[in-house]
C-alpha cells in the first residue's frame, strides 16, 4: 500500500507542494470568510482548511489514501487481488498513462468524481463481496463527493438512473442491480450538501451558481446574443445596457475582470434575471436549445486532455494563499508549477491516446461481450464507466460548458475498467482450463 500511495502522490511530490488550480483559493477561504461562493463547496473548503498547519499535505494524503483504497477494493471485488504486486502495477500504470496523480495531488474536489463512480459500481453490482464497514465507507465517499461539488450530484444520480434504465431495456446485458444503498448515498449527499453549508457558513442552501453557469454556456452558444438582439431595448432587461459587451465564451463572462456579469451584481445580483432569460429562451428557441445541448454533450464527451494550470491562470489562488496563508506563500511559489511549469502538451502525448483507445475498447467489449468472453462483473464495470462518462458529459456540457478538465477527471477510469475486463477474462479462462485439465486426468 505504501508503494501505491507514493505513486499516487508522485505529481505532488515532484511539484514540491500540493498542486493548485485557479479555484483552489475559492475553496479553502470558505470557512475563513464564512460565506458561500459560486461553485465552491464549503465542505471541501473545510477539508482543505484543516490541513493549513501542515501546508495542505493532509488533504493530498487523504485523497491519495481514498484513491488507493477504492482501486484496491475494486480489484479485490473483481477477484484480482491474489497476485503479489498486481494492484501496485495497475496503479503505477494508471499514474504513468493517465491524469490520476495530477488530480489526486491537487487541492480540488475533482478526484472525488472517479472515486464516487467506483463506489457507486461496487454498491450496485458487487454488494455481496463487501463487508458492512466497506459499504458504509462507500456510502460516505459518494455523499462527500456530492457535497464537495454539485456536478457530482448530477453525475451520481444520472449514472444510477442510466444503469436502472439499461437493466430494464436490455436485462441480459447487465447483472441484477442492488440500488438501495446507492440511493441512500445519493440522499445522504444531498442532505450533507445542505447541512455542511449551513454549519460552515450559516446558509442552509446548495452551493450557488447553477443558473449563472448555465447562462454562461448560453452566451457561448450564441443563444443569449440572439435573445438580446430580439428583445432589446427593453427597460425590464438590465442586460440590454451591456448587449455590446457580451463575450463569446462562458469563462470570459463568469471570470473575466470587469465583465458585465459583475457590473450586474455577480451571482447574487444577476441570478434572478439569468433564470428569467433562461426560461424565456427555452420558450422562444426550444429547437436551438436542444441542438446546442446535444452538441455540447457530444463535445464534452470527447474533450478530455489533461490540464495543469500555469501561474498566469492560478493568479486567484495565488492571491488567496498570499492573503490567508502567508506562511506557505514562499513554498507555493518555489513549487515547479509556479517556478518551472510542466508542459501539459507532453503529458497528453500519452494521456489522450490511452484514454481514447480505452474508451473505444470498452465500447467494443460491451457490444461484443459474449464473443470476447467478458465476465458479467467486468461488463457491469464497463457499463458503469461508460454511462458515468456520458452522464458527466451531459451534466457539464449542458449546465456549464465543455472543458477538458471536466471529462479528464473521469476518463481515467476507462483504462482501469479495461484492465479489469482483460484480466478477469484471462482469470476465468485459466480457471476453466484448470477444471477441464483436472477432469481429463
Amino acid at each position: 500500500m505504501l508503494g501505491i500511495m507514493l505513486a499516487l502522490m508522485g505529481a505532488a511530490l515532484w511539484n514540491g507542494f500540493p498542486l493548485i488550480f485557479p479555484d483552489t483559493g475559492g475553496y479553502f477561504t470558505r470557512p475563513i470568510e464564512g460565506s458561500l461562493a459560486m461553485g465552491r463547496s464549503a465542505l471541501y473548503g473545510l477539508f482543505l482548511y484543516v490541513g493549513i498547519p501542515l501546508a495542505f499535505w493532509p488533504a493530498v494524503l487523504a485523497q491519495c489514501a481514498l484513491t488507493a483504497w477504492l482501486i484496491v477494493l475494486t480489484l479485490r471485488a473483481h477477484g484480482l487481488r491474489d497476485r503479489p504486486g498486481f494492484a501496485f502495477g495497475v496503479v503505477l500504470a494508471l499514474c504513468a498513462t493517465t491524469s490520476l496523480p495530477w488530480f489526486a495531488g491537487q487541492l480540488m474536489p475533482d478526484i472525488f468524481f472517479p472515486l464516487a463512480v467506483l463506489a457507486l459500481h461496487l454498491l450496485v453490482f458487487r454488494h455481496d463481496s463487501l463487508n458492512a464497514a466497506e459499504r458504509i465507507g462507500l456510502v460516505a465517499v459518494i455523499a462527500v463527493a456530492m457535497a464537495s461539488h454539485m456536478a457530482a450530484l448530477g453525475v451520481c444520480a444520472g449514472t444510477l438512473i442510466a444503469l436502472a434504465l439499461a437493466r430494464r431495456l436490455v436485462p441480459q446485458a447487465l447483472p441484477p442491480l442492488r440500488a438501495g444503498l446507492a440511493g441512500v448515498a445519493v440522499a445522504c449527499g444531498i442532505a450533507l450538501a445542505l447541512v455542511s453549508n449551513a454549519a460552515i457558513t450559516g446558509q442552509f442552501a446548495f452551493t450557488p451558481g447553477g443558473a449563472n453557469f448555465l447562462f454562461g454556456r448560453l452566451i457561448e452558444d450564441g443563444i443569449v446574443a440572439r435573445y438580446v438582439g430580439d428583445e432589446c431595448p427593453d427597460p425590464a432587461l438590465r442586460l440590454c445596457a451591456y448587449r455590446n459587451e457580451l463575450p463569446d465564451n462562458a469563462d470570459d463572462w463568469l471570470w473575466g475582470p470587469g465583465t458585465a456579469f459583475y457590473k450586474l451584481g455577480g451571482d447574487d445580483g444577476f441570478r434572478d434575471e439569468a433564470r428569467e432569460i433562461i426560461l424565456e429562451t427555452l420558450r422562444l428557441y426550444p429547437a436551438e436549445h436542444l441542438v446546442s445541448a446535444a452538441a455540447d454533450t457530444l463535445q464534452q464527451f470527447v474533450t478530455f486532455k489533461t490540464e495543469v494550470a500555469p501561474p498566469s491562470h492560478n493568479a486567484p489562488a495565488i492571491a488567496a494563499f498570499k492573503q490567508y496563508t502567508p506562511q506557505w506563500f514562499a513554498a507555493l511559489m518555489r513549487a515547479h508549477q509556479q517556478s518551472d511549469p510542466p508542459d501539459a502538451a507532453l503529458l497528453n502525448w500519452v494521456h489522450w491516446p490511452v484514454a481514447a483507445f480505452s474508451l473505444a475498447a470498452l465500447a467494443v467489449l460491451l457490444a461484443f461481450r459474449r464473443r470476447f468472453g467478458v465476465t458479467p462483473p467486468a461488463t457491469a464495470l464497463t457499463a458503469t464507466v461508460l454511462l458515468a462518462l456520458a452522464a458527466n458529459a451531459a451534466v457539464c456540457g449542458i449546465f456549464s460548458h465543455p472543458v477538458d478538465r471536466y471529462q479528464s477527471r473521469l476518463v481515467l477510469l476507462a483504462p482501469l475498467a479495461l484492465a479489469v475486463a482483460v484480466c478477469s477474462r484471462r482469470r476465468a479462462t485459466s480457471a476453466q482450463g484448470a477444471i477441464l485439465g483436472t477432469g481429463g486426468i
